[in-house]
């Protein structure tokens, strides 16, 4: 019933066209553990008013199966601030005919009435004890794109077997229900509330828990640059400054209000580099600024850069500033919860494509670590797990710019991670120490760690099948490869198939996955590289690392070691020329 996308499917009969048609209604958006993510528009393989009611009567559904009291408890629904002219969506609409949905049944919704940063949802199920949320977002999409992302009662993103349910929940759902597209009802309704100011004055009282130096906050010179690059985060992170005592951060004018056509950036993703920081470097220069902090434009993941001596900009990957947040939480664990906790109950989460640099510490400083699959759905439900054990999870990271600094939310948080950051650096500014150089000691003492990762483009999942076939069948049938250039392979996990040559059995511990791509080779030097597809994007990802022991300090000579390997793997693993791949360009 929206007259945007009917217009624009009526034309397209008119027209007779069919390779578009086929394009809207060939097949459905897959729901999988991430939700739904694809452009907005008119068909089934777009999100529109259609398929958010469709995929809401299908969880509906599904939870109706699994909660006896979801009628008591009910849900929370947040959205950002994405919206797309032509098509008449945004994330405010859907949200509204998802809660409509929801409301039509008798079940509570708890709708927040503006946008808000991703982590809220999860926060608001933890902290009401709901039995689901739903967040209305595309992360750093393009501006075209929308995304449906869906928690479990425990406060974490959805695992297997959930998205398998609710996606068959949705194919028995399909016809809209009696007053679906009527979403002016739920105004008028008792079971709608508005959680925005209750969760608003909690969280920032629970995440004070973790500001272990108010008075250094409170004198620090140190100056901060914020950007929320045209998203929601602007608000939030100055109210988190202000529950720290620090002064309020300058923020980029040009890109503080939200904005869904994102006009100052290619892509409103931090993790793309300099270019996304333009407007950022030239306002910390005109401020005397030091430090950098940008959000996502849903502020779930945070990107960090620091001004050198040199006044050259480094913005730090994400596993550096993983191992700077590590070392930091466990510091203040150890300097203020002595007693309170024994070592061994406590615990750091990381993906497995992230550095291992909290492997690490841990070993050295005696707490546990654990590597789960990439996303934080597996280490948010990880860390739930060893919570309900009554151990401490103090911190889990992935490369991908993605912490969570805070147990009160089961998912990254770059509100709470930009605001522990700041601290950070306050606090080593009193040691007259910059992050960069706090980094450096961090390698010096646990062993160098040095990344690299990168991806290709492509839109052919057929090319990317015979990629990985290929790797499959290297040398004749189901055999991997032996070497990849001058570096010779010593181990193999195929997190596809199952396969990892290490284990006694030849079965991998880590959970497997058909659907996705993933496959990981140990070299005979130390490094360790994954290949893997993006379940939100059309990429092949790659990621490596070789580590040091403490000690070994030639850095220079560790960096141009990873950078032949990186060449050797693209060239004999990706064969980007063969495979007709797209580079990742700044």
């Amino acid at each position: 019933q929206n007259p945007k996308t009917s217009a624009t499917v009526k034309q397209l009969v008119a027209d007779g066209n069919a390779g578009e048609l086929q394009k809207y209604f060939g097949s459905r958006m897959e729901f999988g553990t991430a939700g739904l993510r694809a452009a907005m528009g008119a068909g089934i393989s777009h999100m529109n008013d259609l398929t958010i009611i469709q995929t809401t009567q299908g969880f509906c559904r599904y939870l109706e199966k699994n909660f006896s009291d979801l009628k008591k408890r009910g849900v929370v629904i947040g959205f950002d601030a994405r919206a797309h002219l032509s098509s008449g969506g945004s994330s405010k609409r859907f949200a509204r005919l998802a809660a409509n949905t929801f409301i039509s049944q008798g079940v509570p919704v708890y709708l927040f009435s503006d946008i808000t940063p991703t982590p809220f949802v999860p926060y608001t199920v933890t902290h009401l004890k709901l039995c689901a949320g739903i967040m209305i977002t595309a992360s750093h999409n393009p501006k075209q794109d929308n995304g449906y992302k869906v928690y479990w009662e425990n406060g974490a993103q959805i695992i297997s077997p959930h998205d398998k349910g609710i996606s068959q929940a949705i194919e028995e759902n399909q016809e809209p229900w009696p007053q679906a597209w009527d979403d002016k009802l739920i105004d008028s309704s008792l079971l709608l509330h508005d959680p925005y100011a209750t969760v608003n004055k909690e969280y920032f009282k629970d995440i004070q828990k973790q500001c272990f130096h108010r008075n250094i906050n409170k004198e620090t010179n140190l100056k901060f640059v914020h950007t929320s690059v045209h998203g929601v985060g602007h608000k939030f992170v100055q109210l988190a400054f202000k529950a720290f005592d620090l002064s309020p951060p300058f923020a980029v004018p040009e890109q503080k209000d939200p904005d869904p056509e994102f006009p100052t950036v290619k892509y409103p993703n931090p993790e793309e580099g300099k270019g996304v920081l333009t407007l950022s470097f030239a306002l910390a220069e005109k401020d005397g600024a030091k430090i950098i902090l940008a959000n996502d434009p849903d502020a779930d993941r945070l990107a960090v850069a620091e001004k050198q001596e040199s006044g050259e900009w480094k913005v730090f990957s994400g596993n550096e500033l993983g191992a700077l947040l590590g070392w930091w939480i466990f510091t203040c664990w150890k300097n203020n919860n002595r007693g309170t906790c024994a070592i061994k109950d406590v615990y750091m989460l990381s993906s497995t494509v992230s550095s291992k640099i909290l492997r690490a510490i841990a070993l050295k400083e005696g707490f546990h670590f654990e590597e789960t699959l990439t996303g934080f759905k597996w280490m948010g439900n990880r860390a739930k797990q060893l919570m309900d054990q009554g151990k401490a999870v103090l911190f889990a990271f992935e490369e991908a710019i993605g912490y969570m600094c805070c147990p009160a939310v089961l998912d990254k948080d770059g509100v709470s991670a930009a605001v522990i950051t700041a601290e950070m650096a306050s606090f080593l500014a009193t040691r007259n120490l910059s992050l960069s150089q706090q980094l450096k000691a961090v390698y010096d003492e646990y062993g160098f760690h040095i990344t690299k990762a990168s991806y290709f483009i492509c839109h052919d999942p057929k090319v990317i099948q015979q990629l990985f076939d290929n790797l499959r069948n290297f040398d004749g049938k189901n055999t991997y490869p032996k070497s990849c250039g001058r570096f010779k392979v010593s181990g193999i996990r195929d997190l596809t198939t199952g396969y990892d040559s290490s284990q006694p059995d030849q079965k991998a511990i880590l959970p497997t996955s058909k659907s996705s791509q993933m496959i990981t080779f140990t070299f005979a030097n130390g490094g360790v590289a994954t290949m893997r597809t993006s379940g939100t994007e059309p990429k092949i990802k790659y990621y490596s690392e070789l580590c040091a022991p403490p000690g070994n300090s030639d850095v220079e000579q560790l960096k141009k070691e990873l950078d032949e390997l990186v060449n050797a793997l693209e060239k004999h693993f990706f064969q980007p020329e063969k495979n007709n791949l797209q580079r990742k360009t700044e």
